[in-house]
């Protein structure tokens, strides 16, 4: 009764609002009850805001900042470690399981809905192994040929710079993910053309710096920012944490095709191994393997014992099982680096090859992104062993693919719908399909 002067949309939506709060008090998200709770009254949730800076009164020309001028800092060491966005700039994300509840959950709940469901059910579908077939490079080039950028396909998907993205495996739907400097989640179903196809998902509070889709379960998105790797569940709707840190995390890799155990780089340096499967949200081993930072960490596709980190000048090749807290040595060092690197994977079908992005240029291929865009990442086609892409900072801008050999076979570009740097890519396991990231937020599809 006392809600019968509302509307009928009004009513749904106090419904829906208790229904939500209802299961996550359930599952005992104390937090996230709270939260709907606060939406439920129409109470915005308290972040603080810095004080706007008092403007001098005898300032006559306006300041540009360097960026726009294109200046260095000068005098002024750049960290390597990635920026940590305060309290003052984005919410503080609490530790344990979080809701899978987005941004614009009260006004577009039915669309979220909608959202997951079809990352369920392409999921669910999802029963075939993927296989790597090599084709010969005359038909790959053709392929790369037959693939192409429209404006449909570009989409803001993320408020910030995309620091990591993941492609779901489906043959049917494409589904991407991105991850944001601020620690927010874009998924995308691009072949929705309605405003419900991107919907926007906070479960970090720092850059989400690696994601991928379980190899065994694409309804799991693991993702991994400085404070803790998470899993989002699409089938229970939540964002668990696997491990929770005081180190700053900067990577991870499945060791096995079951993904349930991970090495996970640090950003001082050390590497971690998690088992999901233990009680608990720490990490069964933090291992010192002599690295100032590390980066990036790969596994092995055939041999998972073995993975490839890389960081500052440093590249080499560990053995998982000998792994202990101290004095652990490389089975291999790849030398020749002189500057810092950005990142180190294995070739996807034998792992017989390792590619690596270096300030050095060494390539003959211009990879200073400078401080305000990620770093650049090659990253191996995985249909094809010898043939790699990476992000370009040539005009027009451009996404390139290069043979093992150093070769350029081709560059992705489009004059009217890409004007902008994609550092982070992403190359669907079994079909034509590309993915870039831009600084903005924004992703483009070929």
């Amino acid at each position: 009764d006392e809600y019968s002067q509302l509307s009928a949309y009004e009513r749904k939506r106090l419904k829906n609002i208790t229904e939500n709060a209802k299961f996550f008090a359930a599952l005992k998200l104390h937090e996230s009850a709270a939260r709907l709770n606060q939406i439920a009254t129409k109470r915005q949730p308290h972040v603080t805001k810095r004080a706007k800076p008092k403007k001098a009164e005898d300032e006559t020309v306006r300041r540009r900042s360097m960026r726009l001028q294109r200046v260095e800092p000068s005098g002024i060491p750049m960290s390597e470690m990635p920026a940590q966005p305060g309290a003052e700039e984005y919410p503080q994300v609490p530790a344990g399981p979080f809701p899978m509840v987005p941004e614009d959950q009260v006004e577009s709940s039915k669309l979220t809905e909608g959202l997951l469901t079809t990352w369920m059910r392409i999921s669910e579908v999802l029963l075939v192994t993927i296989t790597n077939v090599l084709v010969m490079l005359s038909r790959y080039q053709d392929s790369l040929n037959s693939m192409v950028l429209s404006e449909e396909n570009i989409k803001k998907v993320v408020k910030y710079r995309v620091c990591s993205m993941a492609i779901h495996p489906s043959e049917s739907i494409i589904f991407v993910a991105a991850g944001d400097k601020s620690g927010q989640i874009g998924l995308w179903n691009v072949n929705c053309n309605s405003e419900g196809g991107a919907h926007i998902f906070v479960p970090h509070s720092y850059p989400v710096s690696c994601m991928h889709f379980s190899p065994c379960n694409p309804a799991h998105l693991l993702s991994l920012s400085n404070e803790s790797l998470r899993c989002g569940d699409v089938t229970r709707a939540v964002f668990d944490e696997i491990c929770r840190s005081e180190e700053n995390l900067s990577s991870f890799d499945f060791l096995e095709d079951n993904a349930s155990t991970a090495v996970v780089g640090q950003w001082d340096g050390d590497v971690a191994v998690v088992d999901r499967r233990t009680p608990g949200t720490s990490s069964e081993l933090s291992a010192d393997i002599g690295f100032k930072r590390t980066r990036t960490v790969h596994v092995h596709p055939v041999k998972k014992q073995y993975f490839v980190a890389a960081g500052s000048v440093d590249v080499c090749v560990y053995d998982v099982r000998y792994l202990k807290s101290e004095g652990n040595k490389p089975v291999s060092s790849l030398k020749g680096h002189t500057k810092s690197v950005a990142s180190a994977y294995f070739s996807p079908v034998t792992g017989n090859r390792v590619v690596t992005v270096c300030a050095d240029d060494k390539l003959r291929h211009n990879s200073n992104t400078g401080r305000w865009l990620t770093r650049f990442r090659a990253i191996w086609d995985p249909k094809q062993e010898d043939c790699f892409v990476v992000g370009s900072m040539a005009r027009p801008r451009q996404i390139e693919v290069f043979q093992d050999t150093g070769k350029l076979l081709h560059s992705f570009y489009n004059l009217d719908c890409l004007s902008s740097v994609c550092s982070i890519n992403v190359v669907h396991p079994s079909q034509n399909i590309l993915v870039g990231g831009n600084s903005s937020g924004r992703l483009h599809v070929f």
